[in-house]
């Protein structure tokens, strides 16, 4: 007898061994992650009046109420971390936080680089001055100081209208100042640091009507052009959990909730669309 034959199994027995072989786990989407622990961990910055500050030692503003909305449909706990902006994009990719509760431009290089949601305001750049300056277009700016938020959206687009003035053969700017937060840049503007500074145009506005006898408005671009918008973004790889986001953000826009909170932080209302706000190539 050849005793090397009375150790092969029959194929059949193999395939019943394989099948009590552990399998090896599949790790939890950061989504089910969430649901699984009941905590999600979300990272702010709280200087963006009226989207996200700090009023009485709490984060309030439009950006919380809709946070509160889309963590009640989560049904889990809140652990909010208010960062510096510079380390919000910074700290997502490194997993410091689930995701980012906090408005941020949507532009064609982060677009390629993190998943957007559903928009949740208009975010057209816009200038502004003190009150009474007689500066009325771009162009005025030749020769000014201008300022903005480092590392905002609104950074390259303050550089490119400097780009765009020289063009046109004049000086451009002085010099463009970049603060930690818009609100250095507001007092730099009302101390005469600098002759504008650039946001978004929701932000100013608010601040124009709070303040009118400190700043006013002015245009820093074509009226006519394509409506930038703000939203909040996750990792790449969390397309489920920034889909999630969006479905809780098109249901406020859909039942007139997100038209109230507008209307409370804003004073006004902004269309939000279901498509066309992403450039080619966004996740």
């Amino acid at each position: 007898m050849d005793i090397r034959r009375r150790s092969v199994l029959p194929l059949s027995a193999l395939a019943g061994a394989a099948l009590l072989l552990p399998r090896p786990a599949r790790a939890d989407t950061v989504l089910e992650r969430i649901r699984r622990t009941g905590t999600v961990t979300v990272g702010t910055e709280a200087a963006y009046p009226p989207f996200e500050y700090v009023q009485d030692g709490k984060i309030v503003g439009y950006g919380k109420d809709l946070l509160t909305e889309v963590v009640s449909a989560m049904n889990v706990k809140l652990v909010q971390l208010d960062l510096p902006w510079q380390g919000v994009l910074p700290g997502l990719l490194a997993g410091k936080f689930d995701f980012v509760a906090t408005t941020v431009g949507i532009n064609e290089e982060r677009a390629k680089r993190y998943a957007y949601t559903l928009p949740i305001a208009n975010g057209m750049p816009y200038l502004l001055k003190r009150a009474g300056d007689g500066m009325t277009k771009p162009s005025d700016l030749n020769g000014k100081s201008v300022a903005t938020q480092l590392a905002s959206s609104t950074e390259p687009v303050a550089r490119a209208l400097d780009a765009k003035l020289k063009a046109a053969g004049g000086p451009g700017y002085k010099q463009l100042r970049l603060f930690t937060s818009f609100p250095d840049c507001f007092v730099a503007l009302a101390s005469g640091e600098v002759d504008a500074v650039m946001q978004s145009l929701p932000s100013l506005s608010v601040l124009v009507k709070q303040r009118p006898e400190t700043f006013a408005l002015m245009s820093a671009a074509d009226e006519a052009a394509p409506p930038s918008y703000l939203a909040w973004v996750t990792r790449p790889d969390d397309t489920d959990l920034r889909d999630f986001i969006s479905t809780v953000f098109r249901r406020l826009r859909d039942d007139g909730t997100m038209g109230k909170l507008q209307d409370k932080w804003f004073g006004l209302r902004m269309e939000i669309p279901d498509s066309g706000y992403l450039p080619p190539g966004a996740i």
